[in-house]
């Protein structure tokens, strides 16, 4: 057997309903489009979430939730991450770059330091933002949290 020989299962498939081909076909007339009304005229386009006439979803719904367009978001890294990129590298600073190379943040981020986990390592971490327990662990180990 190859592709070109095969076929469906038989009675699996239909043939196509022509539409507007004289009342014989059965689907003349009207052309199943039903008797007057929007979605009988040519043309007939609805809005998104058009449910006929009834109350859309989206207005039934109340609203709700709230977004602060001032909201500043940071892409956390915890400590132990900075012990881990440590060991693996080798360099005693972190500096953004460092942290982008690793593939822990985007060029867009604004990184934020958090102080999950334990640091060995004395470390200069430059970053956006720190957490009080991340600068003080930092700070603990004789490194440096230098802020941008």
């Amino acid at each position: 057997m190859n592709l070109s020989q095969l076929k469906p299962a038989k009675g699996s498939t239909h043939s196509e309903k022509r539409i507007g081909r004289g009342q014989g076909s059965g689907h003349g007339g009207t052309s199943t489009r039903g008797h007057k009304g929007a979605q009988s005229r040519s043309g007939y386009s609805h809005k998104i979430g058009f449910e006929g006439g009834q109350m859309p979803l989206q207005r039934r719904l109340p609203k709700f939730g709230f977004k602060n367009i001032n909201r500043v978001e940071y892409k956390a890294i915890n400590i132990d991450t900075l012990q881990a990129l440590y060991e693996k590298n080798g360099c005693t600073v972190i500096d953004i770059q460092t942290i982008i190379d690793a593939g822990l943040a985007s060029k867009n981020d604004l990184v934020k330091v958090l102080g999950r986990g334990e640091l060995k390592a004395a470390l200069e971490v430059h970053a956006h933002a720190f957490s009080k327990s991340a600068e003080a662990a930092i700070e603990a180990q004789q490194g440096k949290a230098v802020k941008l």
